[in-house]
């Protein structure tokens, strides 16, 4: 095989692959015995008629197509690594000459990776933030607590009031009409949480069990559905039932209940250390991205537009991964958000070109600074990922995970000490 390369325009190359006839002949052969069955020839039973019977009756380009390709697809990877090639897309063949006892020429047309001018990456000022926990942050995650056990009882007598369950079934009417999605049927309603659009939920106070009403509300200009944004809306609501919280008094007695704790003064504490242990983490993580998106606002690259889109179609995968779990698909959420795919790729299309830059620059980084992950980091990360899956015999998970995904998990621990070594060498500013 010999290979010849040209830049055709910035971040494009052609390279002129020219395959041995002997080699291409044994495609030929190797295409012949994948489609003899298919061929029907007068005097010979099917898929038993010889090869130059075949091309006598078909011509002899028949059997080229699947020739072609297995030629390609066994060359191109090995051109690519010879002229240290990093395609980021799939190439455009065109055939140059081709025919049988002769060498088989193509040329491949492909974007690959662009180079990466690094500006000033060591010693770069950056703004850390810090966060104090408040004393109301301690409060309201005891009153969390305090409403998780709560005690749940029925309402034997008296109205609707704020902080109760209403038990209801309701039908909404848009015009005397009703709508998708507008019914419920021994619906709990929280009063006072903002489960419901506008005042539907102070409608009902001062209603009791068996009372029936007609709560008006106006739906939101953004609501996400067209046949009701901004449309005022008739629920016809019925009472069914009525429940009350009652809350636990905040004292020591809760504290042991909730807890490892005797007193509430340490649960306050514990609950503080752990939002201080959030914060640490919060602070750090905006400092790694600080220092990385101010490394790569110094460099320069022209990211190729195939780059940017194959990392939309990543997060528009992720996107359906996370809408899974809620009991979602995307056609789902593109009709509640009054969204479409287009207008959604447009929305990642910023974000997306950041996350490619970033991760060209930091690629760029690890082999100015020759950084490399050792098979000792390797195995302690493919320890990690195997802790992560539960597995019941993680040493040999890892292993799996380590001749599978090592180059997943070589990325990983270089970019790691990409970052570390950026942030490091960089100065913090209040």
């Amino acid at each position: 095989m010999n290979v010849k390369m040209e830049k055709v325009e910035n971040n494009v190359v052609k390279l002129e692959i020219t395959v041995e006839s002997k080699k291409f002949d044994e495609a030929i052969k190797k295409a012949f015995k994948k489609n003899a069955k298919k061929f029907n020839i007068p005097g010979f039973r099917k898929g038993k008629a010889p090869m130059n019977i075949i091309k006598k009756y078909y011509g002899e380009g028949v059997f080229y197509e699947d020739a072609i390709n297995f030629c390609c697809n066994e060359t191109y990877p090995e051109a690519l690594k010879e002229k240290d090639v990093k395609a980021v897309d799939y190439p455009k063949i065109d055939i140059v000459d081709i025919g049988e006892n002769k060498d088989f020429i193509y040329t491949a047309t492909v974007t690959v990776v662009p180079e990466v001018e690094l500006g000033e990456y060591k010693g770069i000022e950056v703004k850390k933030n810090t966060y104090k926990v408040e004393d109301k942050e301690i409060e309201e995650e005891l009153k969390l607590r305090q409403q998780k056990n709560a005690r749940i009882e029925t309402k034997e007598d008296g109205a609707i009031e704020k902080g109760d369950i209403a038990i209801i079934d309701f039908k909404g009417y848009i015009d005397d009409k009703p709508f998708a999605g507008g019914e419920g049927t021994d619906y709990q309603l929280e009063i006072g949480s903002g489960t419901f659009i506008d005042n539907f939920e102070d409608q009902l106070i001062g209603l009791k069990v068996n009372d029936s009403k007609d709560v008006t509300v106006t739906f939101p200009e953004e609501y996400g559905s067209e046949e009701l944004n901004g449309k005022e809306a008739v629920f016809k609501v019925k009472v069914k039932g009525i429940k009350t919280k009652e809350l636990p008094e905040l004292d020591d007695e809760f504290a042991k209940e909730i807890s490892e704790f005797d007193t509430l003064d340490e649960v306050r504490a514990d609950i503080r250390k752990k939002k201080e242990k959030e914060n640490e983490l919060k602070s750090k993580r905006e400092y790694e991205e600080a220092v990385i998106d101010a490394v790569s606002a110094n460099a320069k690259v022209d990211i190729p537009n195939v780059m940017i889109e194959k990392e939309v179609d990543n997060m528009l995968r992720d996107l359906e991964m996370r809408l899974k779990y809620q009991g979602l698909d995307l056609e789902s959420y593109y009709k509640y958000t009054n969204n479409t795919e287009q207008k959604v790729r447009e929305y990642m299309r910023e974000t997306a070109e950041k996350r490619v830059k970033n991760d060209l620059v930091i690629e760029k980084i690890a082999k100015v600074e020759n950084i490399k992950a050792t098979d000792e980091e390797l195995l302690e990360k493919a320890n990690e990922m195997a802790k992560q899956y539960g597995n019941k015999d993680p040493e040999k998970m890892a292993k799996i995970i380590l001749e599978s995904q090592r180059a997943y998990l070589e990325t990983d621990v270089v970019s790691e000490k990409v970052v570390k070594m950026l942030v490091d060498n960089s100065k913090a500013i209040a």
